[in-house]
């Protein structure tokens, strides 16, 4: 084998293995943990919170010393600037007090150069500016938890939607197949003059429903793999395998403990304290700011960054807003809102409580559900085998296993329906008390 066609078999090779892996089922916690990682809304919800924790930084800045450097040019003829800037180039001499000189100097060129340092000592407003930053960066944490999982709930009912896909498409392959022995008795009682040429074309026509129905199947299925697909970050449909789902039920107690830690709820609280630290920093321009400072300086009459004359200054400060007129307008508003705060906290509570106890209720009900499903469908399996018997001995006619038929047809569908539901039911009462990914063993 030459060297081109070991590189196109390597090539095929690696194709084919991509392709048979897109196309091998995936279990629920691997789906799950496939759209974790490439979900775009949650790849921006992160970068979203990496924005919140550099605001961090941002806010601590305000507390740090800050440090300038300048060069500065100026030319005048100025008595003040022109004295100044003589002596501070330590080029002063006694020819310059000549009465003359002070009242008409001649222009004068000066190069200033100064490198400035300012630390602030006490600064009321930074430091609740820096509790601020770090509470709602930790909000942000807690919300994009609570993102993921939205993300994870949203797979969970994406692969259970291709599972009943699944379980529609075989109870409509069920129903073909049931509608094929139907048309062969028909017949076959036809041909042996027992029955009516009616009832082989009533046998023909359910059988064509019943492929109608594999195909409205067959494509919810491909409509429901492709969803998944989707949700995965995927081109192409999505192949999912029934038996990874098993998510547990526990007492209602368990859940209602758990959802007080829910990331949604942790970040109210986290925003709500932020609320109360506003009128903090809304109050916080009533206090002085005091600091710290010096500079050093170099001035030159000829020369950028020159040194003819060097200085220094070391000074200590006392900012105060004596008066504002919008201050106790902002710090009223910022009451306000830290009492909004409070108020959608405690209505969130109580319907995160809520919402605990209805999917709760909704499991057990839907639990009940498919249990009457599958006697449903058992029943419904008899009455079909005992009116296909009737009708093989002319004790029945056709339209009677017809109905049969149809009621065993929708038994099954109702049965997989009904599963579904309570798998579904399963997954938003662990959405709901915040324990999804933990159940699903991602956490």
């Amino acid at each position: 084998m030459n060297k081109s066609a070991a590189i196109l078999f390597s090539a095929l090779a690696f194709i084919f293995n991509a392709a048979a892996a897109s196309a091998a089922p995936l279990f629920l916690k691997d789906a799950v943990e496939m759209g974790l990682n490439q979900n775009h809304g949650l790849k921006a919800a992160t970068a979203a919170t990496g924005a919140a924790r550099e605001q961090i930084g941002a806010a601590r800045g305000h507390l740090l010393p800050k440090i300038t450097f300048e060069e500065r040019y100026m030319r005048t003829n100025n008595p003040t600037f022109a004295f100044s800037s003589k002596l501070n180039q330590e080029r002063f001499s006694s020819q310059d007090f000549a009465i003359s000189s002070l009242n008409s100097p001649e222009a004068i060129n000066d190069f200033q150069t100064s490198l400035s340092i300012e630390q602030p000592v006490y600064a009321r407003g930074a430091r609740v500016g820096l509790s601020m930053a770090k509470e709602e960066y930790s909000a942000s944490r807690d919300e994009l938890s609570r993102r993921r999982e939205e993300a994870a709930f949203n797979i969970v009912n994406a692969f259970l939607s291709v599972n009943t896909a699944a379980g529609f498409m075989q109870a409509a392959e069920a129903g073909v197949t049931d509608s094929k022995e139907h048309l062969r008795i028909a017949e076959a009682r036809h041909t042996g003059g027992l029955g009516l040429f009616s009832d082989v074309l009533r046998a023909r026509t359910g059988l064509l429903e019943a492929e109608q129905r594999l195909v409205s199947a067959q494509k919810g299925l491909s409509l429901a793999r492709r969803s998944l697909g989707l949700l995965l970050g995927l081109d192409e449909e999505a192949q999912a395998d029934s038996s990874g789902f098993d998510m547990p039920l526990r007492n209602i107690n368990h859940y209602l403990s758990s959802a007080r830690e829910r990331g949604d709820l942790k970040s109210m609280i986290k925003r709500r304290k932020n609320a109360r630290n506003a009128v903090s920093l809304a109050n916080s321009d009533y206090f002085p700011m005091v600091g710290v400072g010096g500079s050093y300086f170099l001035n030159d009459h000829e020369t950028p960054f020159g040194s003819e004359g060097e200085s220094w200054q070391v000074s200590a400060f006392l900012r105060w807003n004596i008066f504002d007129s919008t201050r106790s307008f902002e710090a009223a508003s910022a009451r306000l809102k830290s009492i909004e705060a409070g108020e959608r906290l405690e209505g969130m509570k109580q319907f995160v409580s809520f919402s605990v106890h209805q999917a709760y209720l909704n499991v057990d009900e839907a639990k009940k559900n498919a249990e009457l499903a599958e006697a449903a469908l058992k029943s419904a399996e008899e009455g079909e085998r005992l009116v296909r018997l009737r009708f093989e001995n002319s004790l029945s006619p056709i339209v009677d296993l017809l109905d049969a038929q149809a009621s065993l047809s929708g038994a099954r569908a109702s049965v997989v329906m009904r599963k579904n539901a309570y798998s579904e039911s399963l997954a938003a009462l662990s959405f709901e008390a915040g324990t999804i990914l933990k159940d699903l063993g991602l956490e």
